[in-house]
């Protein structure tokens, strides 16, 4: 069965934010670099997707120049695809489903950031779809959400305050919602690794 990995969002745009410092994953940038690695070498889809929000003058506003791969993840290269949504999810405002069903590749692994959103968003379209989507959740990122009362709190607020939703429960409530329902979670170590057992 062809096979593509969607890399969501892993752009410098979320740097550009106060809130990175408390990221739920240091080791995002390795597993990403792994499981891109893996697709290369086993004949599978790289699929680049960068967040866009033009006109808003913000950290995701492409004029500003942050709508860009993080330093430090795998170069594209020629022959991937780049795609660029306005949407939480990869297909709404993309040509991803003509681009998947040209190539008749229903397997789809993703990755990036954040967890609960973008990611989790493209895992929940891509199952209704019928898309057999594998989430690997250490490759993927995200940060403490706010109670909708302190939205303009400093990061230690944020931190300090105990209505926030901290990074752990966060991904554990998505692993939760989507394993089984929307998409199989899987660790970057065990996509790799089953491959290699295959």
């Amino acid at each position: 069965m062809n096979r593509a990995l969607f890399v969501i969002d892993a752009q410098e745009s979320f740097r550009q934010r106060e809130i990175w410092r408390a990221g739920s994953n240091p080791d995002f940038v390795a597993n990403v670099n792994a499981l891109v690695d893996h697709f290369r070498a086993t004949g599978g889809t790289v699929v680049w997707v960068l967040h866009s929000e033009p006109g808003t003058g913000g950290v995701f506003d492409p004029a500003n120049g942050h709508v860009r791969l993080l330093d430090g993840v795998n170069p594209h290269r020629p022959g991937e695809p780049t795609l660029v949504k306005t949407s939480h999810n990869v297909f709404t405002t993309t040509n991803a489903g003509q681009f998947l069903t040209e190539r008749q590749i229903f397997d789809l692994t993703v990755c990036g950031i954040r967890t609960e959103q973008c990611v989790e968003t493209t895992a929940r379209v891509g199952g209704d779809l019928g898309y057999a989507v594998t989430f690997v959740t250490d490759a993927t990122l995200t940060f403490p959400i706010p109670h909708r009362d302190a939205a303009a709190a400093s990061v230690e607020e944020i931190l300090a305050d105990p209505r926030t939703l901290g990074n752990a429960d966060i991904v554990a409530r998505t692993e939760r919602v989507l394993d089984g329902r929307f998409a199989t979670v899987r660790t970057a170590a065990e996509v790799v690794g089953a491959a290699l057992v295959a």
